[in-house]
């Protein structure tokens, strides 16, 4: 898998995950991903559903949280994991249709044990600290999350707390790839965060 810069996480869009998922495949973001942890299945089954029907078609790949049933279900591109979730090679055994496994890292020793694990992605956060978990991981810091990103050989996700000023600080810094959430998902104009934040990694960077 190659470099994608700016990746969006969806959580509790104000205008709704249809039209999220709307502004970022017309914004050209290179993957979205459908984060809802406290809404029942069929709630998320439904946004996800609608998503895809958004990405269909489009370059914009799309992932499921957690739950790679529903990422198969709704026919979605992938699914990302946790530490906690499902591994990597069980998702890839269980559910051969979904192409992209992403996994989430929270420490330099979980970077370097994902890398036997050969997930497409990693994520690697908290960078700053965030209030979209409920129980937080210690804060990263930019040093040591791009000491995390540059020790494994595939594309890694920095996450956690960045908005533009932050993204565009740990672009600088070295990573190639970062995720957003509330700076995309509080606005009522995702589309142009949207465009702002995939400005910061110039298409060289996908060579």
């Amino acid at each position: 898998m190659e470099d994608f810069g700016f990746y969006l996480v969806m959580t509790n869009p104000v205008v709704g995950y249809a039209e999220c998922a709307k502004a970022a495949v017309k914004a050209g973001v290179r993957i979205i991903q459908l984060r809802m942890k406290h809404a029942g299945r069929d709630e998320i089954v439904r946004e996800a559903k609608a998503v895809r029907e958004v990405t269909r078609g489009t370059d914009t790949l799309f992932i499921v949280n957690d739950d790679p049933s529903i990422a198969a279900e709704v026919g979605a591109d992938g699914v990302h994991v946790g530490q906690d979730d499902m591994s990597v090679a069980e998702v890839r055994r269980l559910y051969p249709s979904l192409k992209i496994v992403g996994l989430s890292t929270h420490s330099p020793a979980q970077a370097l044990a994902a890398v036997p694990q050969k997930p497409d992605y990693i994520g690697v956060g908290p960078v700053y600290a965030t209030p979209t978990k409920d129980i937080p991981d210690p804060t990263l810091g930019v040093e040591t999350a791009v000491q995390m990103i540059r020790s494994v050989p595939f594309p890694a996700v920095a996450i956690g707390g960045l908005d533009f000023e932050r993204a565009e600080g740990i672009v600088k810094a070295g990573a190639k790839n970062f995720a957003v959430v509330r700076a995309v998902c509080s606005s009522q104009d995702p589309y142009s965060a949207m465009k702002r934040l995939t400005g910061l990694v110039r298409p060289s960077a996908f060579a």
